[in-house]
């Protein structure tokens, strides 16, 4: 354990600048709107017509999936908050995480590479956003591989409107010095916070 978030730290703080990954806006093909601010923690809700793409921003390898919606507004978990969702651990160390699918494509599972643009699921509104506007919920943070259902972790710990503005123009910002000052301020699995 404690080998792999060496590894995964120094994939955030060392990579060359001349390896830098492309990366892609993760709606493809549908108009989006998506706030600068967002309920209680660092990720966005990126409007979009249900059934829209949502693609991988980055290549690298499938970490999480979930194909079953199991929230229920009677218990409200966490861990069932994002309802069918889909998680990249990118070529840069950095994890990108898209809930509320209404499907996940067939080929996406734990430990499959993927390329940046390629599709994972479509946009729809499972999980605690059922009877909202369709949209994707996409948080950017670092794996948790001492416990994969970290959920606090995994919707978001870095802010993600401006990789998102640059990657919508076309531009390649990188959010991994942003995640690994987030890492190093508060530990690999910070307290559970607070509802």
């Amino acid at each position: 354990m404690r080998v792999l978030l060496v590894a995964v730290f120094t994939l955030l703080t060392l990579q060359p600048a001349n390896a830098a990954p492309v990366y892609i806006f993760p709606v493809a093909d549908c108009a989006v709107n998506y706030a600068r601010a967002h309920h209680d923690y660092a990720a966005t809700d990126i409007l979009a017509k249900k059934g829209c793409k949502f693609v991988s921003p980055v290549n690298g390898i499938i970490d999480e999936v979930n194909r079953k919606d199991n929230w229920s507004g009677k218990t409200n978990l966490g861990i069932d908050r994002g309802g069918l969702y889909v998680s990249v651990i990118g070529e840069d160390g950095v994890r990108y995480y898209g809930s509320h699918l209404i499907s996940v494509a067939a080929e996406i599972q734990p430990g499959v590479a993927v390329m940046a643009g390629q599709l994972l699921g479509k946009i729809g509104s499972t999980g605690s956003a059922r009877g909202t506007a369709p949209h994707l919920h996409f948080g950017i943070s670092w794996p948790t591989p001492s416990q994969p259902n970290v959920w606090w972790v995994r919707r978001g710990v870095v802010l993600p409107f401006k990789y998102l503005d640059a990657w919508k123009s076309g531009k390649d910002l990188s959010p991994v010095k942003a995640v690994a000052t987030a890492l190093k301020k508060n530990g690999e699995i910070p307290p559970l916070p607070k509802k």
